[in-house]
């Protein structure tokens, strides 16, 4: 007999369960997915993730790979095929905010000498382990999460705001929000 696996409630489908079982708060170091992963957190604003997780790959494909060095330098004709391709969410402002965000990663990665570094700093290097319950206990923000978003904004960030960090501290491993009753709790903490 197969037993049933207990996880956080939020995953309905095959993508959200891959992603929630796979992906969602394992720590990430790698500085350009973390650089994907604050991106995709901005395209959310005002969507849902499962939105921005379907057109993932798109976004992988229309910004480089999520290089900083590339998306940095890109221009008008670039920035008009990007608002033609509808494999991504078309929103001038996020689109904009992308650029400026490549340029002021690469500020921030120059000075901290990784963009790790810099994030996790928040976080002391290591990740915080909550033990909700229920998702009625997991907030949309924290203190730590406004302290990045003052941080990231001073730095000359777009879409940056405490609850698109907090997402972005749960995604990339920062913050265990896993259910104490699901299987990926134990596994991360």
């Amino acid at each position: 007999m197969k037993m049933e696996t207990t996880r956080c409630p939020w995953p309905t489908d095959e993508l959200y369960i891959r992603y929630h079982d796979t992906e969602w708060g394992v720590p990430v170091h790698d500085d350009r997915l973390l650089f994907e992963d604050l991106i995709l957190e901005g395209a959310q604003a005002g969507l849902s993730w499962h939105a921005v997780l379907k057109k993932r790959e798109n976004y992988r494909t229309a910004f480089d790979n999520f290089e900083a060095e590339k998306i940095a330098r890109y221009g008008d004709k670039k920035i008009f095929n990007l608002l033609a391709n509808s494999g991504i969410i078309r929103n001038r402002l996020k689109i904009q905010a992308t650029l400026q965000n490549a340029k002021a990663f690469l500020k921030v990665r120059d000075e901290f000498g990784s963009f790790d570094k810099y994030l996790w700093r928040f976080v002391e290097g290591k990740p915080i382990v909550n033990h909700r319950r229920s998702m009625k206990e997991v907030p949309a923000r924290t203190s730590i999460s406004d302290a990045m978003s003052r941080d990231l904004l001073k730095r000359g960030f777009k879409f940056v705001g405490s609850t698109i960090c907090y997402a972005n501290m749960q995604a990339t491993g920062m913050v265990n929000d896993h259910l104490v009753n699901c299987f990926r709790h134990q596994e991360l903490s």
